[in-house]
């Protein structure tokens, strides 16, 4: 743990060759990594992550150096390292710190290091035999298995004192189906901040079934027309398009530099009137959740866009400075190994009026999404292109038939004005997001959404 006085010492000796601001993160991490292919053990991998990072601001410059040597004197020579980078006048600093108390409204009922393998084992068993006989088309049935406790203590030279507990765990199932000529893929990897009681609420065998039937279903299906139509997104993963597509265009990271489409857009329409996208960190147990950022900042439930309306960013500390903006609990980082930056949470479409029945019955002709893989973003035009796991044509009204190959390509800003349905029933999956600050859970989410017309890759 970070005790206070030595981190005023540390905070001292970061600023004594000058600079404005001073912070330590220190992290202490257990993890536990499992994978298992049919019914053999290929991987079994527990680990321990320790260090910490020191970080230093020199008016909008960041200075940032890391140890895994976390003794008083460890610390001291990094802050020492990373003060000799600022090079300007000393300034006389009277640095308090104040422990931050916050409630922990993320209640584990299991912690992993209380659970031995073989209960993951029996498990992970129940994903790779159900998948397996969902078909003979099923060759392979892999189920991964990840679960972490991560403590952080967090310091800095504004007083802020925090300290937070983070458990996740999380089991993916991923399918194979083969005709002899080619192969499709099927995948399922809920989540949450929870302990092994998360498969109180998980149920490993339908897992494993989702993901085998998905790979059958697809490697049967013909190949996607290509073309400009409707389109229809399911719920819960279907938010990844948000997330990539337009929830990376308002993280600060991007806006604060102007290379982001919605950058001074505050204020303005930028989404149809039937739109709110919120970003909340503060949701009980969800896999994207925290009690404090990695700066130390509560996080929050932020409005992004409220009826078509951009109301705000996700922003961290720095490039707060850089804007004029307070933080909003968004400093997220993946280990003591990367500085933080502005990071989504939980990120959601909220529920609309709209039944789903009524969604599909009233879009004629055009591409049901019912499972969304990965996708590609490029903040600062908004243009996307994201594959289909798994989509089916609609005609007259009806989900008909299913189609392999599709995907999604557009700009975030024109789909957000095209989005003319939002259903009522809101749910949400779980990702690792990938960007400078390494890589974070997510949840992504939404209820299901129709786009009015957007271009479909196919054949």
């Amino acid at each position: 743990m970070l005790n206070p006085s030595v981190a005023l010492e540390v905070l001292f000796a970061a600023l004594a060759e000058g600079g404005d601001f001073a912070e330590i993160f220190l992290e202490d991490r257990l993890n536990n990594a499992l994978v298992m292919r049919g019914d053999t053990v290929e991987t079994v991998s527990t680990g321990r992550t320790h260090g910490a990072g020191i970080r230093i601001f020199h008016r909008l410059r960041c200075i940032y150096a890391y140890t895994n040597d976390t003794s008083v004197q460890g610390l001291r020579d990094c802050a020492a390292q990373a003060a000799a980078a600022v090079r300007s006048a000393p300034r006389n600093l009277n640095i308090v710190l104040t422990e931050r108390h916050i409630d922990n409204i993320h209640g584990i009922g299991q912690y992993p290091g209380d659970t031995a393998h073989k209960a993951r084992l029996r498990l992970m068993a129940n994903v790779t035999r159900a998948a397996r006989a969902v078909s003979p088309e099923i060759i392979q049935a892999q189920c991964r298995y990840a679960d972490s406790d991560q403590r952080v203590w967090i310091a800095n030279s504004e007083g802020v004192f925090a300290h937070d507990r983070r458990v996740y765990t999380r089991i993916a199932a991923l399918a194979v189906a083969s005709n002899g000529k080619e192969n499709q893929v099927g995948f399922e990897g809920p989540g949450a901040m929870r302990g092994i009681e998360l498969f109180d609420t998980v149920d490993p065998e339908t897992m494993g079934k989702q993901a085998a039937t998905r790979a059958v279903t697809m490697l049967h299906a013909p190949v996607c027309p290509a073309g400009i139509m409707p389109v229809a997104i399911a719920s819960a993963f279907g938010g990844v398009v948000f997330h990539e597509a337009c929830g990376h265009s308002l993280e600060a990271a991007s806006v604060a530099r102007g290379q982001s489409e919605f950058a001074g857009k505050i204020g303005q329409k930028i989404a149809a009137e039937c739109v709110t996208a919120i970003d909340d960190g503060t949701e009980p147990n969800s896999w994207g959740s925290l009690n404090v950022d990695d700066e130390g900042m509560p996080t929050r439930r932020n409005v992004l866009i409220e009826n078509g309306i951009l109301k705000g960013y996700l922003i961290d500390k720095l490039n707060g400075l850089r804007m004029g903006m307070p933080s909003t609990g968004s400093g997220r980082r993946e280990s003591y190994q990367y500085a933080p930056t502005s990071r989504m949470t939980n990120t959601y479409i909220a529920p609309g009026r709209d039944d789903d029945e009524q969604i599909i019955a009233s879009m004629g002709e055009g591409l049901y999404a019912a499972s969304m893989g990965g996708g590609s973003v490029d903040p600062a035009t908004g243009m996307f292109n994201f594959a289909v796991d798994e989509g089916y044509l609609v005609k007259n009204g009806k989900v008909d038939t299913p189609v392999r190959g599709a995907s999604l390509i557009g700009r975030g800003s024109e789909v957000l004005m095209k989005i003319d349905r939002v259903g009522k029933g809101l749910a949400c999956g779980q990702g690792m997001c990938g960007a400078m600050s390494g890589s974070v859970p997510t949840n992504v989410g939404q209820p299901m959404i129709r786009i009015s017309r957007l271009t479909v890759g196919g054949r």
